[in-house]
């Protein structure tokens, strides 16, 4: 706290300033301040981030994405040749690593994601199997095949180390989905960065 003063002293006339306790971020033209004790802890080389205690977290670090089907049932034209889910509407994407058109989250930066997925059958008498991929790769699945069950659905989460870069989808292993009504998602968000 005793590091606010001083840091409001060093800002030029007219910067932007928002904070509405010490314990919150002040806010300056697109970066996070972070107001720490007088006395930071060093760190694993035995310095602190800043002589004032002061660290800047770039605004990137909030990263998070929902997406929905609210139209047709899977597997579409589209969907047959790549058996990749299709989303088509986005409810939330901070930051825009989500790409709609192919409904693939590219991680910004190195990190710890959280994922979560969704997904209802459409017909009885029929299984679906759903994975999520990193890099191409399953790391997880969701199964449903109660044959006397017209709309079972499979769900599953997971969390994943991702370097930046890093592509997650979803893939329809077999079956069809219900699209309409939104009944399938497809949601992940960053829990930290490493």
């Amino acid at each position: 706290a005793a590091a606010l003063p001083l840091l409001l002293l060093l800002l030029p006339a007219g910067c932007p300033v928002r904070a509405q306790n010490d314990t919150e971020p002040i806010v300056l033209e697109g970066k996070c301040l972070v107001v720490c004790d007088s006395n930071p802890a060093p760190d694993a080389k035995g310095s602190s981030s800043s002589p004032l205690g002061i660290s800047v977290r770039a605004a990137n670090s909030k990263v998070a994405f929902s997406a929905v089907r609210s139209t047709n049932h899977e597997p579409s034209e589209m969907s047959n040749r790549t058996m990749t889910i299709y989303f088509d509407q986005v409810l939330v994407n901070i930051g825009n690593h989500f790409d709609l058109t192919s409904s693939i989250f590219v991680a910004p930066r190195k990190g710890i994601y959280s994922f979560s997925f969704h997904v209802v059958k459409v017909y009885n008498r029929q299984t679906i199997q759903v994975s999520l991929m990193q890099n191409g790769y399953p790391v997880i699945s969701a199964f449903a095949g109660d044959q006397d069950v017209t709309r079972e659905a499979a769900s599953n989460g997971v969390l994943l180390l991702m370097e930046r870069e890093d592509k997650v989808h979803l893939k329809l292993e077999r079956g069809n989905l219900m699209g309409g009504w939104k009944y399938s998602t497809f949601s992940g968000f960053l829990v930290f960065p490493l």
